[in-house]
């Protein structure tokens, strides 16, 4: 196309020289004014060519009337007199010659009339001679064919008529004009050089040079003025599209995330420098309070007169615990604990006493349940596993779908020379080139396997005859697919700078950008090559979708072995078919059934051995590991893990909720994590009941082991089971029914454990005592000595308590770690380290990127890792993205100016305006392309001027119309006739005649009603800038949609953007506003059920603050390990704040209700808070380690030895910074921080009546008060 405006330099020129001796020289020999170079037409230079002008150094002469006429009407009214140097053959020729490029430009009347005015002056000028120079000839019969010349334009002009031009648009091709009438020039040397270059048949028939400076001094630049795009006369003004000059402001965008000081995000400065302030603050309030201190003591001691020592600043915490803390002990009663106790006192007395019918009746619940496994379905198809169908993407995605049809199905490959140890080279040789041609015609040829098809019955085809291919190797299609071995390179160079002239079968050019990639200007030195299979993308659920699946994985095969083919070139060749990412999803969840077992096992292992009988006593009766191994009851709690899962699973497939592998595979790890911790923690208890209360019957001390640990179990499960629940309010099918899943696994869990497994410790129990083996209850071993008060395996005193049964963690708990930890000098670091810890983890907040990278959701093995990677670094465009108007009538005259931007009734901010501002600032926008607009370019066709375009019975349409065709739109087509015309458009095939046919580029752009003869929808398509990143694609994203709001609100039209992946992107929106609300509202919930149950908004206060500060540290960890935030990461979120309750409550729950026998063992000197932090501690501290951390701590550790990316990314980073932070703020901050600031304490029901308690009160009656000084003064 682009080469018949080339040619009119030479065609337009007519013959009239006399024979001239070829090789008499100079041609042009006199160079003055009224002069010219050549005129008329001499014929043609070969069979095939085209007709050359005669050298003629004549004078110019006035034209007759005809051809006055014709040159008035084509160049204008300034042709009405004065000699001319062309004929009427010429004028008529140029005429002709000039339709194409006005098709193209003739939308700018500054551009159109800057290229008119040059080939008119060119062609007729009187002073031709003056800037035209014939520099070779050749003879033919008695004539000279000018075969070469040169032509002087001024910077001025050229530089102006580039200028004029150079962003003046082709809505069809979604591309520039000058891409067309220039190859593509940056500059006006290189359009002119494009211009002038010699080439036969489709372009100049003669070299025409443009020198820049000249020797003749008789010659120069004719002086012409070029006219400007947003000229003074309005005349020759441009609209907005074709001229950035003349377009309005868009208002700026303001940035999310653009609050920074310095370098740093607002947040991270904001937290760094209150924590500094802070310590600050606090380093002098402490240094001044102990010099104060010292200044104060210093002169008590210079004027004391008594010897008696005297109580420190601290006696409110010092004093002996054998007086005082058992006189600070709590009196009060809390009625919700103690409801809750005796609910779960009863619980654990019906489940030890009818054991056999708990177990029962649970063992049917669980069956009922998991019947619903008959309706258990997978979830496997991408779109519907990470997108909610309530989301504005996927609603957008099926209107789209409805009225334009699936977007295409695209098989894509990238072949790339980067094997060589010296880094990437040139991917293209006449070789490569051969080899993949060959590639190409054996994937034409392939036939799929079940139902034999191949890629011509699947392909799209827009002009109905030949598949879209998009390959480098279409550049060689008009030469029969013939590659010449010297010559490729230059024939490549000459595709990509005019790819109109290098057109594949199926007609439509190809963007080098679109197949080409790592390269900066040579295209031959291209480092990556691409090519795409445009395949048509039946409805799903269809037979012709499976058909295409069917063809695709017959494709895969091939590529498979062609990656091997590349491989022995030196090459590597990389791919993706449409069907490709859900099949490797699908196998990416399916690749670590090992782990799962592994986890279990080790699970199993560990809790056999540490709920067994300690080793010190098993070395000194080996007799008792039979009896008190408890294996059964390790294998009870892995037993009941699995079957609350298979009851979820069960009740959520009965109601309808798919699954999907990765809640298959996730959900064990979770419930056995959290699941066995309670075990720990009963089973711990109830050893406690067993010293304390040694003569009370079975069930009564498993009642009494639950009615203690039972509250405690409720608030961990409850919280869990409410994090979980809310995690189902996000939209993503995939984690909102993973979340659906884990809560009702929890929550089933729990019952069980506190009913189920109950009955089964109740049985053990008696087992126990009554010395039965383990595995083997028949056999009773006599010589396994059971004693309850501590005394196994060898004979006591026959006292209770005298020797108590206390682990080596127990007794390092009791007597190093808990008072040590509440000095107050560590007191004062924990905290000052623990905030420490916090504003950096707030800091780095800003730090974690949002999205889900496909590499990490897919195995590390997959091919679709190397392919996603070329994308990134090799693709040069970006997706295509169409704005869709939505039920916008554009029949109307009022919609059509809304949505045009080529006329002058058109709105200053319509909708192809705007697209265009947008695109001239990308790195906002992340618009690169032109918008193809139908509506533009559907008005441009009726125009008469270009004749061939809209015919009609024979006759240009609109040439006689009354009014006639204007640029106002007045008259223009509207409703029925509206339609009618544009139903002609759609189905015009664009080519050289007439370049603005719509079956091509608009064919599926336009949802018509012809019942109602209106316009149910269409789109608008531009391109988006190259996304190599999440980021990119977010932002992209959220770009287009705030363009569309911002369309709709100023046109009142219904516009969305859509892009294929869109859908897939759309939850990042609302990412981080969906965060804040979730963590916010459990942070809430959490307060609220812990000031119910523990009585206190005090200790609820500090406990929530525990658990946000763990949470904060855990996103601070996130933004170290990589770890992006997404809906996975953000219910792993969730999921940290209800464990993280787990880890805090029954620590806070035993500083509430502290437990007396313990508290009355404390021989430190602390005492109130202290004293009850010590006892929770000492109590409940050594279960929360070896129960609650180190179980978690082993079924995360197996995680580490995965082969799924997501699971090693988001599930073993944030539990393993979950298990660590967790653990030291419920071991080490909360203790602290309960210490200081905690509410009032409660009387344990379950501590009184005990003989623990008969004995400690007989004990204790005379209480002898020690005189013991403070001298925590000196741990300062």
């Amino acid at each position: 196309m682009r080469h018949r405006v080339a040619a009119l330099l030479g065609i337009a020129l007519s013959s009239g020289l006399q024979t001239v001796i070829a090789d008499e020289a100079p041609y042009t020999a006199k160079h003055e004014p009224g002069r010219c170079a050549f005129r008329g037409q001499c014929g043609k230079q070969s069979l095939f060519g085209k007709e050359l002008p005669c050298v003629d150094n004549d004078l110019a002469k006035d034209p007759d009337a005809e051809l006055r006429q014709e040159l008035v009407d084509l160049c204008g009214a300034e042709w009405s007199d004065g000699p001319v140097c062309c004929t009427l053959d010429q004028v008529r020729s140029l005429k002709s010659e000039l339709g194409t490029p006005n098709t193209l430009i003739g939308s700018c009347p500054a551009c159109k009339h800057n290229f008119f005015n040059m080939f008119c002056k060119f062609t007729c000028s009187p002073d031709q001679s003056l800037f035209v120079n014939v520099t070779q000839a050749a003879p033919k019969n008695d004539k000279l064919l000018v075969t070469e010349l040169d032509q002087l334009i001024s910077e001025k002009y050229g530089s102006g008529f580039y200028d004029s031009c150079k962003e003046v648009k082709f809505g069809g091709a979604n591309s520039r004009a000058m891409d067309l009438i220039g190859g593509g020039a940056k500059n006006y040397h290189d359009m002119l050089k494009f211009l002038g270059d010699k080439k036969p048949l489709v372009g100049s028939p003669f070299q025409i040079n443009y020198p820049e400076t000249y020797e003749d001094p008789s010659m120069g630049a004719l002086d012409m003025k070029p006219k400007k795009c947003n000229d003074g006369d309005p005349n020759f003004q441009c609209v907005c599209v074709d001229c950035p000059e003349m377009c309005p402001k868009l208002p700026d965008v303001e940035e999310s995330g653009s609050c920074r000081v310095g370098a740093l995000p607002c947040l991270s400065f904001a937290s760094i420098f209150t924590y500094s302030i802070l310590l600050f603050a606090f380093s002098a309030t402490i240094f001044g309070h102990v010099a104060w201190k010292r200044y104060a003591q210093h002169r008590i001691e210079r004027t004391r007169l008594l010897h008696e020592a005297l109580h420190s600043d601290d006696e409110d915490e010092g004093g002996p615990v054998l007086t005082e803390a058992m006189r600070d002990r709590p009196t009060k009663r809390y009625w919700i604990n103690d409801r809750c106790d005796d609910l779960f006192y009863r619980l654990g007395h019906a489940s030890s006493r009818f054991p056999g019918i708990t177990i029962g009746f649970s063992l049917l619940i669980v069956a009922v349940l998991s019947a619903g496994w008959f309706k258990f379905d997978l979830e496997k198809d991408p779109a519907r596993l990470w997108v909610s169908p309530s989301s504005a993407a996927a609603q957008e995605k099926a209107y789209f779908d409805a009225n334009f049809g699936p977007f295409y199905r695209a098989e894509k490959i990238f072949l790339v020379n980067d094997t060589l140890p010296s880094g990437p080279g040139p991917v293209l040789s006449y070789d490569t080139l051969k080899w993949w041609m060959d590639v190409e015609k054996s994937i034409e040829t392939l036939e799929s396997d079940i139902y034999g098809k191949y890629l011509g019955d699947l392909c799209f085809k827009p002009t109905g005859d030949a598949c879209v291919v998009q390959s480098v190797t279409g550049y060689w299609s008009p030469q029969g697919g013939e590659i010449n071995a010297k010559t490729w390179k230059d024939h490549l160079r000459k595709c990509t700078e005019s790819p109109v002239d290098c057109r594949p079968k199926f007609g439509q050019p190809i963007d080098p950008n679109m197949i080409l990639g790592g390269y900066d200007e040579d295209v031959t030195e291209a480092q990556a090559l691409t090519v795409t299979w445009v395949i048509n993308n039946p409805p799903e659920g269809s037979d012709a979708r499976g058909i295409a699946i069917d063809w695709e994985n017959k494709l895969r095969d091939r590529l498979l072995d062609v990656q091997d083919e590349a491989k022995q070139r030196g090459l590597r060749l990389s791919f993706n078919t449409e069907i490709s990412l859900e099949q490797e999803l699908n196998k990416s969840t399916n690749t670590d059934a090992k782990i799962v077992v592994i986890s279990y096992l080790v699970m199993f292992i560990y809790a056999c051995m540490a709920l067994g009988t300690p080793l010190k006593y098993v070395f000194r009766n080996p007799a008792l590991l039979l009896v008190e191994s408890k294996v059964s009851l390790g294998l009870l709690g892995i037993i009941i893990v699995l079957m609350s899962i298979t009851a979820s699973i069960g009740f959520f497939s009965w109601v309808g909720l798919k699954a999907t592998l990765i809640i298959v595979e996730v959900i064990p790890f979770i419930v056995l994590a959290v699941g066995v911790d309670n075990i720990f923690l009963i089973v711990h208890e109830l050893d406690r009941v067993n010293l304390s209360c040694p003569d009370r019957m079975v069930e009564e001390r498993v009642a009494r082991a639950l009615g203690r640990m039972g509250p405690s179990i409720l608030f961990s499960a409850l919280t869990e089971t409410v994090a979980f629940a809310l995690g189902a309010a996000v939209g993503m099918p995939a984690v909102r029914n993973f979340a659906a899943y884990a809560a009702g696994a929890v929550l089933i869990n729990a019952l069980l454990q506190m009913t189920m497994f109950v009955s089964f410790l109740a049985l053990n129990q008696i087992r126990v005592e009554d010395r039965r083996c383990e595995l083997w209850p028949w056999w009773q071993i006599k010589r396994a000595r059971i004693y309850n008060n501590g005394n196994n395996g060898f004979v006591g005193s026959g006292h209770v308590s005298e020797i108590e049964e206390e682990s080596i963690l127990q007794i390092f708990i009791k007597n190093t770690y808990a008072p040590r930890l509440l000095l107050k000098r560590v007191k004062l670091g924990v905290i000052v380290v623990f905030l420490g810890v916090f504003a950096a983890a707030l800091a780095l907040i800003p730090m974690i990127e949002i999205g889900l990278d496909q590499r990490v959701a897919i195995p590390d093995e997959s091919y679709l890792i190397p392919y996603f990677n070329d994308l990134y670094d090799y693709m040069k465009t970006g997706p295509p993205v169409y704005f869709v108007t939505r039920g916008v009538d554009i029949a109307h005259r009022e919609q059509q100016q809304a949505v045009c931007s080529r006329f002058t009734s058109c709105e200053w901010l319509s909708l192809t305006s705007t697209l265009e501002l947008e695109r001239q600032r990308p790195n906002v926008s992340y618009i690169a392309s032109p918008t193809a607009s139908w509506m533009d370019d559907f008005f441009l066709w009726l125009n008469p001027v270009y004749e061939q375009c809209c015919v009609e019975d024979g006759k240009t349409c609109f040439a006689d119309r009354k009014p006639a065709w204007n640029a106002t739109l007045y008259g223009m087509p509207e409703d029925e006739e509206f339609i009618h015309y544009l139903d002609k458009f759609l189905s015009s095939p664009a080519d050289d005649v007439c370049p603005l046919g719509g079956m091509a580029a608009y064919s599926n752009a336009v949802a018509i009603n012809h019942k109602d003869n209106t316009i149910q929808a269409s789109h608008f398509r531009t391109a988006h800038t190259p996304l190599r990143s999440q980021a990119d694609f977010i932002n992209a994203y959220a770009a287009a949609r705030r363009i569309a709001s911002e369309i709709t609100a100023r046109t009142g039209q219904d516009v969305f953007p859509y892009s294929v992946f869109y859908i897939f992107f759309d939850q990042y929106l609302s990412t981080i506003p969906l965060t804040a609300a979730l963590l916010s509202a459990l942070v809430g919930i959490i307060f609220v059920i812990a000031a119910i149950l523990l009585g206190s908004a005090m200790t609820s206060a500090v406990l929530t603050v525990t658990v946000t500060m763990c949470v904060i540290d855990i996103m601070g960890a996130m933004a170290i390990f990589g770890v992006s935030l997404n809906a996975v990461s953000l219910v792993n979120l969730i999921i940290c704040v209800g464990i993280s309750v787990e880890f805090c409550a029954h620590i806070a729950r035993a500083y509430t209700f502290p437990s007396r026998t313990v508290m009355e063992s404390n021989n430190t000197t602390l005492r109130g808070r202290d004293a009850r932090a010590w006892t929770s501690l000492v109590n409940v501290g050594g279960s929360v380690f070896s129960g609650i951390t180190v179980t978690k701590l082993l079924g995360v550790c197996v995680l580490a030895f995965t082969r799924s990316k997501i699971f090693e990314i988001y599930y073993f980073r944030v539990w393993l910074a979950l298990v660590v932070f967790a653990a030291l703020h419920a071991l080490v901050f909360l203790p602290v921080a309960l210490s200081v600031a905690g509410g009032a304490g409660y009387v344990d029901p379950e501590s009184e009546g005990t003989a623990a308690q008969d004995l400690t009160d007989r004990r204790w009656r005379a209480i002898r008060v020690h005189d013991n000084s403070d001298s925590e003064d000196e741990d300062y």
